[in-house]
């Protein structure tokens, strides 16, 4: 089998969910380092970027994505797509559970019975995530045990477990348990992003208010494009495994709040936040912090953005989208 591992070079990358926060900044940074890029982009989703191969397939179609692969036999495929929100998941549990616990099954099968074919390696990434540990003690590390608490943690629960049972079978698996990471490709309905618009537009006097959920519970913040250099960094490690991508550090969604009110050169956050209980899920762990040690003792990888900045490169961005898009639209 031809193998290349140590000094990779690049090759062809497949990358699932290439539309979404991740898989933009991932196509970018592997665009960058010379890899021929194709991505996934769900039927009647219009996007494009010049210099990436665009394929249409619906996740929950496993002939489809069998046949981008025997199409492109890439060197490594990086499985980002997904159901991304965990609320949805609640509303959608089955359409959750193929999409993103099944998808990436059929990828790996995929994957190995091609490699079996052709003799190449073909490497595989499985953004897993944080939910999988669900109520279980923090900090979290590869050895915690899954105690998912919701539909979504269920379904990446059960494609990381696939991943160990692939490696098993020969296919060069890797999976980053990847804890909340942030920037300014988040979604609005993501409460980081929310809370960041919230306080540009209060700033700026577009709004008077921000109206949230549970602010107690702590999270483990990160920097999206700190997170895609660990992905990369795990598809490319010499020998496949599992590893937690966190800051190691918890802070509480009110934390994030008034990181972003400051930012946003608002101080006494209390005077515009409002809470509303049909913003809190229906279950939530308590505390995520994972454990990021095993990461920066095999891969060298240390989350280099601290909590603050992040905040503050996001509101920085949204008061200059909100001059221009306004708030129309925007459920603050």
């Amino acid at each position: 089998m031809t193998t290349r591992t140590e000094g990779r070079q690049p090759g062809v990358a497949l990358v699932t969910g290439i539309s979404g926060q991740d898989g933009s900044y991932l196509a970018e940074a592997l665009a960058q380092r010379g890899w021929s890029v194709h991505g996934l982009v769900r039927p009647g989703h219009e996007w494009g970027r010049a210099g990436i191969n665009v394929h249409f397939a619906d996740l929950a179609d496993a002939g489809r994505l069998e046949a981008i692969v025997q199409e492109i036999v890439p060197d490594v495929i990086y499985n980002l797509g997904g159901i991304s929100s965990v609320g949805y998941s609640w509303s959608e549990p089955y359409t959750t559970a193929v999409v993103t616990g099944a998808a990436p099954i059929a990828l790996m099968d995929q994957a190995l019975r091609t490699q079996r074919a052709t003799g190449r390696e073909i490497r595989f990434f499985q953004a897993s995530s944080a939910e999988i540990f669900g109520a279980a003690k923090a900090p979290q590390s590869e050895a915690t045990p899954f105690r998912p608490v919701t539909p979504y943690g269920v379904a990446k629960a059960m494609a990381h477990s696939a991943v160990g049972t692939f490696r098993s079978q020969g296919l060069a698996a890797s999976s980053a348990i990847l804890f909340n990471h942030e920037s300014v490709l988040r979604p609005p309905n993501f409460v980081t992003r929310k809370i960041t618009l919230g306080a540009a537009a209060i700033s700026i006097g577009l709004r008077e208010t921000l109206t949230l959920g549970n602010l107690n519970a702590l999270r483990d913040f990160g920097w999206a494009q700190d997170y895609v250099e660990a992905m990369i960094a795990i598809a490319e490690a010499p020998e496949p495994d599992d590893f937690v991508v966190a800051t190691g550090i918890s802070h509480s969604i009110r934390d994030f709040a008034e990181a972003a009110f400051t930012a946003a050169g608002l101080d006494r956050v209390d005077n515009y936040l409002r809470t509303d209980p049909r913003f809190v899920r229906a279950a939530e762990a308590p505390t995520m912090r994972g454990d990021p040690s095993k990461i920066a003792r095999v891969l060298g990888w240390k989350a280099s953005t601290k909590f603050e900045e992040v905040a503050a490169r996001m509101v920085e961005h949204d008061i200059e989208w909100l001059k221009t898009h306004g708030t129309e639209g925007l459920d603050l």
